[in-house]
């Protein structure tokens, strides 16, 4: 009993240890934000940017708390547009084409006032000190969380992109004046991992102007705060299933997704991502139950604080079709389309594949509806081609 009493202090001198070894703002303790981010991780976004707005008056010049503020705001503004998708993002198709959103302006401008502010709070805070790791930080994060909005929203790749190397050399800084400042892990990290996929042509052509990047880097860092984050930690395994499932890494992705669900047992994204996994890892009917279990959580009143009905419709029609069960598949989609809110990205992606399932299961009547449905969504779009193309001539699989 001696010894194992030794042990167990000796284990607990070690996990304090390994605690005093990461560093973070003191306000990301705050009692008030940790509730504030409970809210946010069970995708109860008016809450959480409730309790961020009375944060913010709070704490006026702080760069931080504009920056908490800023960052609900954003994920509020994808979730509603079906831009937490990960099924979008999962291959390079979203880096190419034409692809519909419905930008709120009026939120677009606050979201962007309250992004220069907390560059000007932090740009003061380094005025009077260069190494304020703290300000560094808030403004790395909120130019890699603007970054994010100009790149999924208004599909700017090159005002992306400038917005991210500022992002990654205020972090990389922060982390060579603190080593321990783990938080700044996800923003070099995402970095590193999204430079180091490009296209090798492009890689090429970047690498000439020393940008460079590595995804087994990126993989690290984000590793390392997925474990140890203070504030980032729940984003940087998220960041990690996501480009695992790229590198079709799925039971380790699968992994990181069941730490999620265990802290978040009731956020509805969470639950999506371990179904739409075991999809494209080649479980369907495995896939095909979990979604259907997920839709029949979500019926059940109070038990996620908000869930998109149609993006579990959708991947249940992925699994369904990869089972060639074609007529099934097609009505989800459908449902995926119907669906109050639904995204007009999804929308069309549901009705262009409802109409190839219609045409493979020789329901041509119904396949031309879906594919006109999906041109009156997106005429504009790059998916309107293929819905033109299939009311000229029947899917035929190929």
């Amino acid at each position: 009993m001696r010894w194992g009493a030794v042990g167990i202090l000796w284990l607990a001198a070690s996990l304090l240890a390994q605690a005093a070894t990461v560093d973070t703002n003191p306000m990301n303790y705050d009692p008030q934000v940790r509730a504030a981010y409970d809210r946010f991780y069970n995708l109860d976004y008016p809450a959480a940017v409730a309790e961020f707005e009375r944060f913010h008056a709070e704490h006026p010049g702080d760069p931080q708390a504009t920056a908490y503020l800023v960052n609900a705001l954003i994920f509020q503004e994808l979730y509603r547009q079906d831009l937490l998708d990960t099924t979008f993002y999962a291959n390079d198709g979203f880096l190419s084409g034409r692809h519909a959103t419905e930008e709120n302006p009026a939120t677009r401008d606050r979201i962007f006032a309250l992004a220069d502010e907390t560059v000007r709070e932090a740009d003061w805070r380094l005025s009077q000190n260069p190494r304020d790791v703290d300000a560094l930080f808030a403004r790395a994060w909120v130019r890699s969380l603007r970054c994010t909005y100009v790149a999924m929203v208004e599909r700017s790749f090159g005002a992306g992109f400038r917005l991210a190397i500022k992002a990654k050399d205020d972090a990389n800084r922060a982390l060579a004046i603190d080593p321990h400042y783990v938080d700044a892990k996800l923003i070099a990290g995402v970095y590193q991992y999204v430079v180091g996929a490009l296209p090798w042509p492009f890689k090429l052509m970047i690498g000439f102007a020393g940008i460079t990047g590595s995804k087994s880097t990126g993989l690290a860092m984000l590793q390392d705060d997925g474990q140890r984050g203070v504030i980032t930690r729940v984003e940087a395994r998220t960041a990690m299933a996501l480009f695992l499932r790229r590198e079709a890494r799925y039971k380790e992705a699968i992994a990181v997704v069941r730490t999620l669900q265990s802290q978040y047992p009731r956020n509805f994204l969470f639950c999506l991502e371990e179904a739409n996994l075991q999809k494209d890892a080649g479980e369907g009917m495995v896939a095909v139950e979990a979604y259907r279990q997920l839709l029949a959580r979500a019926a059940r009143p109070g038990y996620f604080a908000s869930s998109k009905l149609e993006l579990a419709e959708f991947g249940l029609g992925d699994a369904l079709r990869g089972q060639r069960h074609d007529g099934e598949a097609a009505e989800a989609y459908e449902r995926a389309a119907e669906a109050a809110g639904v995204g007009p990205e999804l929308k069309i992606r549901s009705l262009l594949a409802a109409g190839q399932c219609r045409d493979l299961s020789g329901q041509r009547t119904l396949a031309v509806r879906d594919y006109r449905e999906a041109l009156d969504a997106g005429p504009n779009t790059s998916r309107a081609g293929e819905a033109r193309k299939y009311l000229r001539s029947p899917y035929r699989g190929n």
